[in-house]
């Protein structure tokens, strides 16, 4: 979090009405759907090579949206969209995908997993994860190395990315080598400081974050679940090294940087990328903000640093301790 006024480009969209849809503080089950319709018929931006494959999922198919690179190195990313659970698509992340695609050299493969309120928690999630079986069975098919599979999302694909990081470790694989977290959503309680502080920001605010969490989650969860809430895991070692990405003008600052200081307790390394003039999803937006460039260039730097060319020695997954 930071004193600093966010960037005047983001206070003068925000006060645009509708600019993006209905207003996730105070949008109806009713209208998400109708937004998510429309999403399906919008295209993004993309650099990388891309195609389109549909998978069987626990509750149907589920597409998959291929970023290829013009110059790939065999290392995968399986990458999760944001939009709070109930809204976005594949294709609303095709510049975020195609430029981690391009940065790092890994086919990217992002998925179309089942939103709430129709489908709500655990449907997500459990998409997501059969998907990253689905990718390290079919690596080799996609020009991959099942060795070196890692992990991205961004808002609600990010608290999605480190859920399943604690489902392959749980249900012992996929092995993942790396996590990407683009200021994730770790904290279903919603109790850290950032959510009062920064509760009217703009893009996102606290209210937005609340009725979020109303659509996805089902009547009487734990918002302590781990699958909800990843910071609250009993235990973080043995996941993957992490990159988390977080924004000084967002409710979910501190769940990212909170997640980064659990994961570090665990052993678990992590690179934190902290920006205090930005506003909660700066980085998937091309062009608007100085430090999008900068937040990726980053990010995929800390990718490539973890995603080598050659084959690890071991699994980057290990049992937690004996106690």
């Amino acid at each position: 979090m930071s004193g600093a006024k966010p960037p005047l480009i983001a206070r003068i969209i925000w006060k645009i009405p509708l600019l993006a849809g209905p207003r996730l503080a105070t949008a109806t089950a009713e209208q998400l759907t109708k937004q998510q319709q429309k999403t399906r018929a919008k295209s993004g931006r993309m650099t990388a090579m891309t195609h389109q494959r549909v998978i069987d999922g626990p509750g149907g198919p589920i597409t998959l949206r291929i970023h290829t690179p013009t110059s790939g190195n065999g290392a995968m990313v399986v990458h999760f969209h944001g939009g709070g659970w109930v809204s976005g698509s594949p294709r609303e992340a095709d510049f975020i995908c195609s430029t981690i695609a391009e940065g790092t050299g890994a086919i990217v493969v992002s998925v179309d997993y089942r939103l709430a309120p129709a489908h709500p928690y655990p449907a997500g999630l459990e998409d997501c994860y059969a998907a990253l079986v689905w990718v390290s069975e079919n690596a080799a098919a996609l020009g991959g190395d099942a060795a070196r599979i890692a992990v991205a999302g961004e808002s609600a694909g990010g608290n999605l990315a480190a859920g399943v990081t604690l489902l392959a470790r749980d249900r012992r694989g996929p092995a993942i080598r790396h996590q990407a977290l683009l200021y994730p959503a770790t904290d279903a309680t919603m109790s850290a400081p950032s959510h009062r502080v920064n509760a009217n920001a703009p893009w996102l605010t606290a209210a937005g974050v609340r009725n979020a969490y109303h659509h996805y989650l089902p009547p009487g969860i734990n918002r302590t679940d781990p699958g909800v809430s990843p910071l609250h895991a009993t235990d973080h070692r043995g996941l993957p090294l992490a990159a988390i990405v977080v924004a000084g003008h967002d409710p979910l600052h501190d769940d990212g940087v909170w997640y980064a200081e659990r994961l570090r307790q665990a052993g678990v390394p992590v690179d934190l990328f902290d920006y205090p003039r930005m506003v909660h999803g700066f980085a998937n937006v091309p062009g608007l903000f100085s430090d999008t460039a900068l937040a990726l260039a980053e990010l995929t730097k800390a990718q490539r640093r973890h995603l080598p060319s050659e084959q690890a020695p071991s699994s980057p997954h290990r049992p937690p301790a004996s106690t």
